[in-house]
């Protein structure tokens, strides 16, 4: 069976990293069949937003799978944390719009995950943390850069330094995840803010994502540079021109992503 499960319905993408005994940890073959899984997704333009979850009802991920870490030689550790960290920053760059549905525990590379997606949302009451420390190595697949620009750089070092977990909903106070559900509620939510973004442009949400996140890691000049040249992409589109016809007409537009 497939370490990771991945289907298209209605222009969203699922992916479920399928290690439920395990609690979801990645090992060398799992993260191998996620970046495949990752890539594939960047360039099909069918995919307008992507939802990432773990499988069962007890883990997202628990990060590392620490039997097989246990069995590795030193370069082999190194080839397994680049692998992790590639993924979750092939999952940041991605185009379309992306939700991890946190059903479990979301530890270490778990979090991390999350981290990685542009929204998450919680089962109520799980469990996060990134716990690296009290393993005595530190978050390497980018926990240390993107927390603190999530939440402030000393909120980020007191979860880091202390290995603290927290709750979905002190996640959501301190702004790591958008909101806290009933867990038979997690996936509906999933869906129904996939369904909230597809509603709209699906050139304009990939030129949006890119504008706010590149913009992000620059001063505020350079920002309103790149919005610029995100917007000029959106100008000789047929969508732009359907929601101008959509309006004059008063019905829904119907967008293609063209």
């Amino acid at each position: 069976m497939s370490n990771v499960l991945y289907t298209v319905e209605n222009h969203v993408g699922y992916v479920t990293v399928n290690r439920p005994d395990v609690l979801n940890c990645f090992n060398y073959e799992t993260l191998s069949e996620l970046q495949h899984t990752v890539d594939a997704i960047h360039n099909n333009h069918d995919v307008r937003v992507v939802i990432f979850t773990g499988s069962g009802d007890k883990a997202f991920s628990a990060g590392a799978d620490l039997k097989e870490r246990k069995t590795l030689n030193e370069a082999q550790v190194r080839r397994n944390v680049k692998a992790i960290r590639d993924v979750f920053n092939s999952i940041a760059a991605l185009p379309q719009p992306t939700i991890a549905a946190v059903n479990g525990y979301a530890l270490g590379g778990g979090f991390e995950w999350l981290l990685s997606c542009d929204f998450a949302i919680a089962a109520e009451g799980v469990s996060l943390g990134l716990t690296e420390t009290s393993w005595a190595i530190i978050p390497g697949a980018g926990g240390t850069q993107r927390l603190p620009r999530l939440i402030g750089e000393m909120r980020a070092k007191e979860l880091i330094l202390t290995s603290k977990k927290i709750s979905a909903e002190e996640a959501v106070e301190l702004g790591i995840i958008l909101k806290a559900v009933p867990r038979g509620e997690l996936h509906e939510a999933c869906n129904q803010l996939a369904a909230a973004m597809m509603k709209n442009g699906p050139v304009a949400l990939k030129q949006a994502k890119y504008a706010i996140t590149q913009g992000m890691n620059t001063d505020l000049q350079t920002g309103l540079a790149i919005e610029s040249k995100a917007y000029e992409l959106t100008i000789p589109t047929q969508d732009r021109i359907e929601a101008l016809n959509a309006f004059s007409e008063r019905r829904e537009p119907q967008f293609s992503g063209k």
